[in-house]
């Protein structure tokens, strides 16, 4: 026997931390499952600067009163709106203060399955405990959806693996190392192990690299450049102030234009910042990606080809591959068969309603996994913001703002 909880959030990161402080205000009962930060923690290279500005980079309590500025002001951080790149050490901290100021009830607890009955859920736990909910959010974030390519995928991870598996960047010192990719992970992992006594050689389909342009406080910007390109917290462009102003009416765009726009906008591109350790320090062979691998000898084999046909080939201690990440819902083991199947979706993605809401009553779905229906901004943490202040009302829809009564939960299969 336990209480049914209102609502159940999978993942302490950015959105399921945000999405929990709005909801203890309220006094809706709910419990959240997950490491706070975890991603962030296990899953980012150490070192690694954002390429968020400041003002981007803050997660979403009822007040907007713990800002990352404020942090950094009260720990005697350098900071700026623009222009001063954030240290993810800097935002884990930020972050876990956040927790521990809004969310002091996180649960350090792993989801292994949840189903579907009637009109609740049954979210069981690993130590074995199964909890009852009428809602669930899942918030686990983008580092739960490596994307390898099939040629790579094969191999063994001794000699080929994804950039999520790499935190710390020591690892491969006095080994060779092809990194692949030309997006700001690839870029931040070859200057980072570079500079940690790998030897590194880059990879990059582009034919040339591309760093993006250092912004500045507004107000030094030149009036012309602002209104060219007004700044936003994904960016500057007036594309960007669509995206970031108004998600629900990118909902409304025509299916393939959404998933056109959220596949190719902000395309790969290290920080303004990288361009320094990069460019003249770590070799780089641009235009060229890998179309075949083998294991041969004790290392990797890379054969690559550049789109004019011509062809080169590579060999490395190990390959680290950074091609970014696909939300796909089979990657979501702790979904039952059957539930996953009744959640409609579009190239494995979830179909949302403007609530975050599947097509399962009371199953939601927020961050990267929600990009495909509100647009480019829910890949950043900047759309933490909105989706707290947009989904928690729904979430309270009927809520009992009181611990719930006594209920049995679904039994365990």
């Amino acid at each position: 026997m336990s209480v049914l909880n209102e609502v159940a959030i999978i993942g302490a990161g950015p959105y399921g931390l945000s999405i929990a402080a709005h909801l203890r205000r309220r006094g809706i009962g709910y419990r959240i499952f997950g490491a706070p930060m975890q991603n962030w923690r296990t899953k980012m290279p150490e070192g690694m600067l954002l390429k968020s500005d400041g003002f981007a980079s803050n997660l979403s309590d009822p007040d907007g009163a713990a800002t990352l500025a404020d942090y950094c002001r009260h720990h005697g951080i350098p900071y700026a709106d623009e222009g001063v790149p954030v240290s993810a050490a800097n935002f884990i901290a930020y972050g876990e203060a956040f927790q521990k100021r809004f969310v002091p009830d996180v649960e350090d607890r792993t989801v292994v399955a949840v189903q579907r009955s009637d009109d609740r859920f049954a979210v069981q736990l690993d130590d074995g405990e199964i909890v009852g909910a009428a809602k669930v959010v899942v918030a686990v974030g983008i580092s739960d959806f490596p994307y390898m390519p099939p040629h790579l995928a094969e191999l063994p991870e001794a000699y080929v693996s994804h950039s999520s598996r790499h935190a710390a960047m020591d690892a491969f010192k006095g080994r060779d190392v092809a990194i692949i990719g030309s997006g700001s992970s690839a870029i931040d992992i070859a200057a980072l192990m570079h500079e940690s006594g790998a030897a590194v050689q880059l990879v990059a389909r582009r034919p040339q690299l591309r760093f993006h342009t250092r912004t500045e406080l507004g107000a030094r910007r030149p009036l012309a450049t602002r209104i060219r390109a007004p700044n936003t917290g994904i960016g500057p462009g007036w594309e960007s102030v669509f995206y970031t102003r108004a998600p629900l009416l990118f909902r409304l765009l025509p299916e393939a234009k959404r998933l056109n726009i959220v596949a190719n906008s902000h395309g790969p591109a290290g920080g303004w910042y990288m361009r320094e350790r990069i460019v003249g320090c770590v070799p780089v062979l641009e235009g060229y990606a890998p179309q075949a691998a083998e294991v041969r000898d004790g290392r990797i084999h890379l054969r690559l080809s550049s789109a004019a046909g011509d062809e080169h080939t590579i060999s490395a201690d190990h390959a680290i591959v950074c091609t970014g990440y696909r939300v796909d819902l089979r990657r979501l083991k702790f979904f039952d068969g059957r539930l996953r199947a009744a959640i409609k979706s579009v190239r494995n993605s979830p179909i949302l309603s403007s609530g975050f809401e599947t097509s399962v009553p009371g199953l939601y779905m927020v961050g990267p996994a929600s990009a495909n229906t509100f647009g480019p901004m829910f890949r950043f943490v900047f759309g933490a913001e909105f989706t707290a202040r947009r989904i928690v009302p729904h979430l309270a829809e009927a809520a009992v703002r009181r611990p719930a009564a006594a209920r049995p939960v679904l039994a365990a299969r």
